[in-house]
């Protein structure tokens, strides 16, 4: 019998794989990835034309306070923030294999909040 973990592992991996495969990030209109973990996101925006990361964060170097979610809301205005300093407006917002629900909304609907587009 395989390893439970195993299973859930490649099921991530294939929803994953399924939302990355439509999706394409340019130098004008980058990929925007986020990493979940259970205490902090990290979030990257890619041009996949060179395959080169253009903004990257991660949420425990800037010390945010609250619970989980408004730490990924104050993480998205300072991803927004970082990216309009690199003249960048509209993205493409990859989830990656998470739902669109709790932290990675939070997310989303501060970088919409902040002038992004997507």
């Amino acid at each position: 019998m395989k390893d439970l973990n195993k299973i859930k592992y490649n099921i991530k991996l294939r929803r994953q794989a399924r939302t990355r495969s439509k999706l394409h990030g340019t130098a004008k209109r980058p990929r925007v990835t986020i990493k979940r973990s259970l205490r902090f996101m990290a979030a990257q925006a890619i041009n996949d034309d060179n395959n080169q990361t253009i903004v990257g964060l991660h949420e425990s170097k800037l010390k945010l306070k609250g619970d989980k979610t408004k730490r990924a809301e104050e993480f998205g205005k300072l991803f927004a923030k970082a990216l309009t300093d690199k003249k960048i407006e509209t993205i493409i917002f990859d989830r990656g294999a998470y739902k669109y629900h709790g932290r990675v909304k939070a997310f989303a609907e501060a970088l919409r909040a902040n002038g992004l587009k997507f």
